[in-house]
């Protein structure tokens, strides 16, 4: 089934838990924390302290998305703070399947994130390791981003690796994800909706979780017909 993973980067962060909470009323399964380093991509967001506040406030699985350089340095600090799954890029990862191996010590849920340009055939030898896979459906660094058509493509393309090897990874999309795109994203396979101005932009978070998930159980619901 279809799921919401809100993204705290376009909450309020001065009333982030309350943001957090509204958006899980609204049918949120699964909270999207965006880490940004400044080198790997051209902004600077949070880290394990913000994980370890969060940690706090909700018992949601937090799915921390690793948009930095030398990953590896960094799970360790990720799992202590309380993070759930870790999603790393291919394109950032020099030794990719031992950073996948890494997070998996560390007890947790290891991802693979893939840029807009980036195939998905190049993660062939690493998919039977992972829990999910992450398509771009924006360039990586801000919110807001209008989203990429030929990445339905990709989730396709995801979709028959998956049925074809009969692997069991989930599929995660983040970028753009609105009511103006979302049927066609869970229409093309993906099951994991990172959605952030979408639910966060202008308020009542509860509300516009609520409605975009919705629209994709909607949609799932014609895919399957």
């Amino acid at each position: 089934m279809v799921e919401l993973l809100p993204s705290i980067l376009s909450a309020d962060f001065a009333r982030l838990a309350e943001g957090v909470a509204a958006a899980e009323r609204g049918g949120g399964t699964v909270i999207h924390v965006d880490v940004m380093d400044g080198h790997f991509v051209p902004n600077i967001t949070l880290g394990p302290p913000v994980v370890k506040s969060l940690r706090r406030v909700t018992k949601l699985p937090l799915d921390c998305h690793l948009m930095i350089e030398n990953a590896d340095e960094f799970i360790p600090a990720f799992a202590e703070a309380g993070a759930n799954w870790i999603g790393v890029h291919y394109e950032a990862c020099v030794h990719l399947h031992r950073t996948i191996e890494h997070i998996r010590e560390h007890g947790m849920e290891p991802g693979v994130v893939l840029n807009p340009a980036t195939r998905v055939d190049l993660l062939y030898d690493v998919l039977p390791m992972l829990h999910h896979v992450l398509i771009m459906s924006v360039n990586p660094g801000f919110g807001g981003q209008k989203f990429i058509p030929f990445s339905l493509e990709k989730i396709r393309r995801l979709r028959e690796l998956r049925a074809e090897r009969n692997l069991g990874f989930r599929i995660e999309v983040d970028g753009g994800v609105a009511h103006d795109t979302v049927a066609a994203v869970v229409e093309a396979g993906a099951e994991l909706l990172v959605a952030g101005s979408a639910v966060f932009d202008g308020g009542q978070p509860e509300r516009k979780a609520r409605q975009l998930l919705e629209a994709a159980r909607s949609a799932e619901l014609a895919a399957a017909h």
